[in-house]
């Protein structure tokens, strides 16, 4: 009998995954100091340190100007020190994207009122401006505070690292009380560091103190992140209101762009075909004034017509598709049947949504489906609608390449913006080779 070995080859991410924890910490630790992250971070918190100190200066000069001219000037000095509130956070989200790889969203656009005494009542009341100005004034203290420790964290250990090589070039001496001189770069009391041993001892302190200070950087970073994600960002408010005014954006966006598609269609298609019906029925109508013959003008008049009917379906239909008026499933039954690619459809559903709701449904159906005809490359998809808590869940998979993404003038983001306008939402899970799932969660009803 024959003995068969099989050698099984294991990818290197599979052996990566399967070390030891406290392995891949270690090298973590011994790699941090050596990658482009601490040296970021330094960065960061020097210009932070510097910024601090200009930003001393700014208030000092702002609140002086706002106290000794707001009287003169009805508050208008004081008002443009809150709204430099939002000059200062648009000056320090960049730097925080280059150098901390956050970004950081910005505040909704400043929107003032008619007249100065509207433009005054509204700058003292920008919430973004204040929350702003706050921000100028703790990072004045932040500032100093973790680029002076920075600073002393990064010298010290420089010092400590290099101990030996400065001892045996510069020969640094130190003299005791008893007049003795000692070649030694530290000293702790009566305890010199002079020999040899002793100065790998400060070196070997160095070396633990360089792997300590990539994460001690990092912490005084993530004091300044999370002050800017604090006061520079949008509060749940702000980012509503965002959504809603992009929501209303995009509705309107789609308002004009279908009163335009109407538009050209009629005059094109509709419109053309009108004027041929009445042309052939007013030669038709001498004719038989004549009396000729009419008969193949009125057919090709009856024809038109009925040509002329069947485009104002079609535009009907892009409108509110007729199928909505039984419900979302016959509407997505319909749609199923006309796709190029079999789709499976499972409609589970104990409520009817609002028709807002089942148009946005519909028509985010039939966007998905058209994506998978024409770039997923897939022979078969499903389509699954559920009941998801209060609102619904559609889902359209398929089996094709993958690698679907919501680029931000790509369809997927447009459809992404219209599900946001009835506070839904979109996700998409598309891994190069697939297959792609794309979730679209809606409310039953029209938020109020």
């Amino acid at each position: 009998m024959e003995t068969m070995t099989e050698t099984l080859a294991v990818p290197p991410a599979a052996i990566a995954s399967a070390a030891p924890e406290p392995a891949r910490l270690l090298r973590t630790v011994l790699r941090a100091p050596f990658r482009a992250r601490p040296w970021k971070d330094l960065c960061y918190l020097l210009f932070a340190f510097v910024l601090s100190g200009v930003l001393l200066a700014y208030l000092y000069a702002g609140l002086l100007a706002a106290v000794f001219l707001s009287p003169f000037l009805a508050g208008a000095p004081l008002a443009v020190l809150v709204l430099s509130g939002r000059t200062w956070g648009s000056i320090h989200r960049p730097v925080v994207r280059v150098l901390l790889d956050d970004d950081l969203p910005g505040p909704a656009e400043f929107r003032a009122r008619r007249g100065f005494f509207g433009w005054l009542g509204s700058a003292f009341g920008d919430a973004p401006g204040w929350r702003g100005l706050l921000f100028v004034v703790v990072e004045v203290l932040l500032g100093f505070g973790t680029g002076i420790a920075a600073c002393v964290a990064v010298f010290t250990t420089a010092i400590l690292v290099t101990a030996p090589v400065t001892t045996v070039v510069f020969h640094p001496k130190s003299v005791d009380d008893q007049g003795h001189t000692h070649n030694s770069v530290f000293q702790f009391g009566d305890f010199y560091f002079d020999t040899f041993p002793r100065t790998l001892l400060i070196a070997a302190i160095g070396l633990v103190a360089l792997l300590v200070l990539p994460w001690l950087l990092r912490g005084l970073c993530l004091l300044h992140l999370g002050l800017a994600r604090l006061l520079l960002t949008p509060t749940a408010r702000d980012r509503r209101l965002l959504e809603l005014q992009a929501g209303r954006r995009i509705a309107l966006e789609n308002a004009a762009s279908t009163v335009q598609r109407l538009e050209r269609d009629l005059h094109d298609g509709t419109q053309a075909r009108l004027v041929a019906i009445a042309m052939a029925l007013g030669r038709a109508e001498e004719r038989l004034t004549t009396g000729g013959d009419a008969t193949g003008l009125i057919a090709q008049a009856r024809t038109d017509a009925k040509e002329a009917l069947t485009e104002l379906r079609e535009l009907v239909r892009g409108i509110h598709p007729p199928a909505l008026d039984l419900g979302l499933a016959p509407a997505l039954e319909t749609l199923a049947a006309r796709c190029a690619v079999p789709v499976e459809l499972d409609v589970d559903l104990p409520a009817r949504p609002e028709p807002a709701i089942e148009a946005t449904a519909y028509f985010a159906a039939a966007e998905l489906l058209t994506n998978v005809v024409r770039h997923a490359g897939a022979d078969r998809a499903e389509l699954l609608v559920r009941p998801d808590g209060t609102g619904l869940e559609l889902t359209v998979r398929d089996n094709g390449r993958g690698g679907a993404v919501a680029t931000p003038h790509g369809g997927l983001a447009g459809l992404t913006e219209r599900t946001r306008a009835v506070d839904g939402a979109l996700t998409v899970d598309s891994p190069p080779g697939g297959p792609t799932v794309v979730t679209v969660t809606l409310p039953m009803a029209v938020p109020r």
